[in-house]
C-alpha cells in the first residue's frame, strides 16, 4: 500500500508541477499564485495521502483522489490542494467537487462518495477539522453548548450530524435542527431562553450555486464572531487542528440530555432521533410568535393581498407561508412548479451549464424572472390581479419581492408588468413604514445601520426624522458590531470614508461615516440592512450578552422576518387603494427631503467566480486596473459612462490580509475602490472584490433631487428615472471594458 500510494504521488507530483510551468509560461496564472501552489500543493497532497486517520473518518478519501490523478486533472487536484479553505467573515465557504457529475455522486453515495476531496474543497474532512478547532476555542471559553443546523444543500444533515457527534465527544450539549431549516431560526435559537447556547453553525452556502456548501459560524448572542474573535480562532485554534484532534460520539450513544432537537411542535416522520424524541422544543413555534410581535396593525382574517411565494428550493418553505398564513393572508398561492418549492440542493430551476451555474438568488432579477414566469403557468388566470410574490433563498436569511409596475413606467422594465423590488428601496419603505405607525419612537434615541453599498435614501429619511445614522462596511457581523457598540457607549465617532486620520492606510473593522450619533442617548436601533437583500431590527440593549436587544430582532438577517414586514406594508397599500411601486415613488423619491436614488448593481461574474487558480489572476489583474482607475480619478480630468469622476477613495481594513498578502505593489482593497462623480458623495461607482471567491461587485449609486420645473413632479420623475436607469447601466458597460471584466451572458 505504501509502495502504491509512493508511486501514486510520484505521478502526480510531475503532472502538477508540469500543469504549473506551462500555466504560468502562458500567463494563465500569475507568480505569486504559482509560487503558491508549488509551495502548498504536493505537501498538503502528500500529507493527505499519508494521513492514516483519513481512512477512518472517510475510507473513500484517497481513492477518490488516487482516481483524479490516473485521469490526469491536474487542474482540478492543484484547485483543491494548494492552500487551506479560506476562513472569511462567515465562516468558511467553497465548492464541494470540481464538476457536477461529482456533486451527483456526492448527493447519491453520501459524505464518503469516490470522488476529489482536499484542503480546499468543503468536505467531512475539513468541515470535522475546523469544527475541532472551533470546539477546542469554545472550551477554552468556557462555552459547553451548540446549536446546528443545516439548510437544503446536497447532505446537509449528514455534514450537520457527523460535526454535531464531534461537539458531542468535545462534551457539549448539542441542539440540532430536525429537519433543513432558515438560518434566521438558528440566530434566533442560539439566544432563546429555553437554550442560551454559545456557539451556532449553519451547514449552508445560502444563495451561491449547486456547487458550493459553508459553515456559517455565530457567537452566543446570535450574531457573527467580531474580527478579534475570530482572529484568535483561526490562528490559535483553527490552523493548529489536525485529524487527530477528530473524535466523534455517535447521537444513538450520547448521554439523556446531551443531545436536544430543534423543530416544530410535532416530530418529523421518518427522522431518527436516536433515542431521544422526548429531547424536541419547539423552535419553529418560539420563532414565530416573535416575528410576529413586530407587526404594526392590527391582525386580522380578512386581509386583502393577493400574494405568492417561492422557496427556491430552500429551507423557508414551511416557515414563510405558515407565518404569512398565521397572520392573516389566507390568499397566498405557494409555487411548486419546477419544484421550486421541493428541497432540493441540485437547484433545478436554475442553469447548471459548467462556467454559467446561477445561484438561486431573490435578488437576481434573473431568478425573479423565473418564478413568475413558474407562477404564472401555475396559477393561470390569477396573475392580473396578484400584488406581489415574495421569495427568499435556500437559508431564508435573504427576501425578494417582485412587485407589479404601473402601466406608464412599464417601458423601465422592458415593457413588463412586474418588477424586483431592489432591496435599497424595500429597507427604505420599510423604514418609512415603521416611522410613520410605530409610535413608541423616540427620534434621538433611535439610529439606523446600513452598509456603505446601501442606498443612501435611508440617510436622508433617517435625517429628516432625527435619527441617527451609522454606514458599515459589508455584511451583518459589521452591522451588528455597531449597533453593540452603540448600546455599550464604545461607538468610535468621527470617522470620515472609514478613517479619522485620511493619511491612516487601513480603514476602521467597522464603519464607513456616523451622522448624528454624537448625542449620547442612541440605544435603540430601528433597522440594519444591506443592499444584498439582508435585514433586521436590533431594538434596545439586550438583557445580557448572550440575549437577543430587548424589543430587538435576531442578530443576523432574517428574510422570513423581511417577508413579514413588507406584507403588512403590502397589506396596507391595498387598504389604501395604492401598491409598493407607487408608495416609494411618493413618499421616498418625491420626497423632498430625500429625493430620488438609483442603486443598481452587478456581480462579476454574473454567476458564480472566476474558476480556481486562473480566477487568482483574473480578480487580482481585475483589482489591479481598478486602483489604476483610482489613480487617474486622482489625477482628475476623467470620465466614466459619460459621468465626470470628481473624486475617489480605497476602502481598506486589512481583514482579508492572511488571505491576500500585502505587498509593495499590491494591497487587497476589501472593501472596495470607490469613484465620486460629485461634490457631495451622492453619486459614485464602487468596484467591491469578494474576500473569499474569485468575484466582484459593481455598485453605482445615482442621486438627482426631483425638480418638477414646466412638468409635474411625477412626470419629471418618471423621466428622471429612466435618465439616471441608463446612465448607471452605462457606468458599468464602461467600467466593465476598463478593467477587463466583459459579461458572460446579459442581465435581465
Amino acid at each position: 500500500m505504501a509502495l502504491a500510494l509512493h508511486k501514486l504521488f510520484e505521478k502526480a507530483a510531475t503532472g502538477i508541477n508540469d500543469y504549473l510551468e506551462t500555466n504560468l509560461k502562458d500567463g494563465k496564472i500569475d507568480q505569486q499564485s504559482y509560487d503558491l501552489a508549488r509551495k502548498n500543493t504536493l505537501r498538503n497532497l502528500e500529507n493527505w495521502l499519508k494521513n492514516p486517520q483519513i481512512d477512518s473518518i472517510s475510507p473513500n478519501l484517497k481513492a477518490g483522489v488516487a482516481g483524479a490523478i490516473e485521469q490526469a486533472r491536474w487542474q482540478d487536484i492543484v484547485n483543491a490542494y494548494r492552500k487551506q479553505m479560506s476562513f472569511g467573515t462567515g465562516g468558511i465557504r467553497g465548492l464541494m467537487a470540481a464538476n457536477k457529475r461529482e456533486i451527483i455522486r456526492l448527493k447519491e453515495d453520501g459524505l464518503d462518495a469516490k470522488i476529489l476531496k482536499g484542503p480546499n474543497t468543503l468536505n467531512n474532512v475539513v468541515l470535522l477539522q475546523v469544527s475541532a478547532g472551533v470546539a477546542q476555542y469554545g472550551l477554552d471559553k468556557g462555552f459547553n453548548k451548540i446549536v446546528i443546523g443545516y439548510d437544503s444543500r446536497i447532505r446537509g444533515y449528514d455534514f450537520a450530524r457527523c460535526i454535531a457527534e464531534l461537539f458531542l465527544a468535545y462534551g457539549y450539549t448539542v441542539y440540532l435542527f430536525d429537519a433543513p431549516c432558515p438560518y434566521p431560526e438558528v440566530t434566533f435559537a442560539i439566544p432563546y431562553d429555553k437554550i442560551k447556547a454559545h456557539i451556532g453553525i449553519l451547514i449552508s452556502a445560502s444563495h451561491n450555486d449547486y456547487r458550493y456548501n459553508g459553515y456559517k459560524l455565530s457567537c452566543g448572542n446570535g450574531s457573527q464572531f467580531d474580527p478579534e474573535q475570530r482572529h484568535e480562532m483561526y490562528n490559535d485554534y483553527i490552523v493548529k487542528a489536525t485529524t487527530n484532534d477528530i473524535k466523534l460520539v455517535p447521537i444513538n450513544e450520547a448521554a439523556e440530555g446531551k443531545i436536544v432537537f430543534l423543530g416544530g411542535a410535532e416530530k418529523v416522520d421518518g427522522f431518527d432521533y436516536a433515542g431521544h424524541e422526548d429531547s424536541i422544543i419547539d423552535l419553529h413555534g418560539a420563532h414565530r410568535e416573535h416575528v410576529k410581535s413586530f407587526l404594526l396593525q392590527e391582525q386580522r382574517n380578512n386581509r386583502l393581498l393577493k400574494a405568492g411565494y417561492c422557496a427556491f428550493h430552500g429551507a423557508g418553505r414551511i416557515a414563510v407561508p405558515r407565518l404569512l398564513r398565521d397572520i392573516g393572508f389566507k390568499n397566498l398561492n405557494i409555487i411548486t412548479r419546477n419544484g421550486l418549492f421541493e428541497l432540493d440542493g441540485l437547484f433545478p430551476s436554475f442553469n447548471s451549464e459548467p462556467g454559467r451555474e446561477q445561484q438561486p438568488d431573490p435578488g437576481d432579477p434573473r431568478a425573479a424572472k423565473i418564478e413568475v414566469e413558474a407562477y404564472q403557468q401555475e396559477f393561470p388566470g390569477q396573475w392580473e390581479d396578484t400584488d406581489l410574490i415574495i421569495g427568499t433563498d435556500p437559508d431564508a436569511d435573504r427576501c425578494g419581492v417582485v412587485v407589479k409596475v404601473p402601466e406608464d413606467q412599464r417601458f423601465l422594465y422592458q415593457n413588463r408588468d412586474y418588477m424586483l423590488l431592489p432591496a435599497d428601496d424595500m429597507w427604505a419603505l420599510v423604514m418609512w413604514y415603521r416611522l410613520k405607525f410605530d409610535q413608541t419612537i423616540i427620534p434621538e434615541q433611535t439610529f439606523v445601520t446600513l452598509s456603505h453599498t446601501t442606498t443612501d435614501s435611508i440617510v436622508k429619511m433617517a435625517l429628516k426624522h432625527g435619527l441617527g445614522v451609522i454606514k458599515t462596511w459589508v455584511g451583518f457581523a459589521a452591522l451588528s458590531a455597531v449597533v453593540r457598540d452603540t448600546w455599550e457607549g464604545a461607538l468610535n465617532l468621527g470617522i470620515f470614508e472609514g478613517r479619522k486620520d485620511p493619511n491612516d492606510p487601513l480603514c476602521d473593522p467597522f464603519i464607513q461615516e456616523t451622522f448624528g450619533m454624537d448625542n449620547g442617548k442612541r440605544s435603540y436601533n430601528l433597522g440594519s440592512m444591506e443592499q444584498s437583500s439582508g435585514f433586521s431590527l436590533l431594538g434596545y440593549p439586550p438583557k445580557d450578552k448572550f440575549s437577543l436587544g430587548e424589543k430587538g430582532h435576531v442578530r443576523d438577517k432574517d428574510g422570513t422576518f423581511a417577508a413579514v414586514l413588507i406584507a403588512e406594508i403590502a397589506e396596507w397599500a391595498k387598504q389604501n387603494g395604492t401598491t409598493l411601486y407607487e408608495l416609494i415613488d411618493k413618499y421616498v423619491y418625491l420626497d423632498p427631503a430625500i429625493g430620488l436614488f438609483v442603486n443598481y448593481y452587478e456581480p462579476d461574474p454574473l454567476d458564480g467566480e472566476y474558476p480556481g487558480i486562473e480566477g487568482d489572476r483574473l480578480k487580482k489583474a481585475i483589482l489591479r486596473r481598478a486602483l489604476g482607475l483610482f489613480q487617474f480619478a486622482k489625477a482628475g480630468d476623467y470620465k466614466i459612462g459619460g459621468l465626470p469622476v470628481k473624486n475617489a477613495v480605497i476602502y481598506r481594513t486589512g481583514k482579508y490580509d492572511h488571505i491576500y498578502t500585502p505587498t509593495p505593489d499590491f494591497q487587497f482593497p476589501d472593501e472596495g475602490v470607490r469613484l465620486y462623480f460629485d461634490n457631495e458623495r451622492m453619486s459614485h461607482l464602487t468596484i467591491r472584490p469578494s474576500g473569499t471567491t474569485n468575484s466582484m461587485r459593481f455598485h453605482v449609486q445615482l442621486y438627482s433631487p426631483v425638480n418638477a420645473g414646466n412638468k409635474p413632479p411625477e412626470s419629471n420623475l418618471i423621466e428622471k428615472k429612466k435618465e439616471l436607469r441608463q446612465t448607471a447601466r452605462r457606468v458599468v458597460d464602461q467600467v466593465r471594458e476598463l478593467v477587463g471584466a466583459p459579461r458572460n451572458c446579459e442581465v435581465e
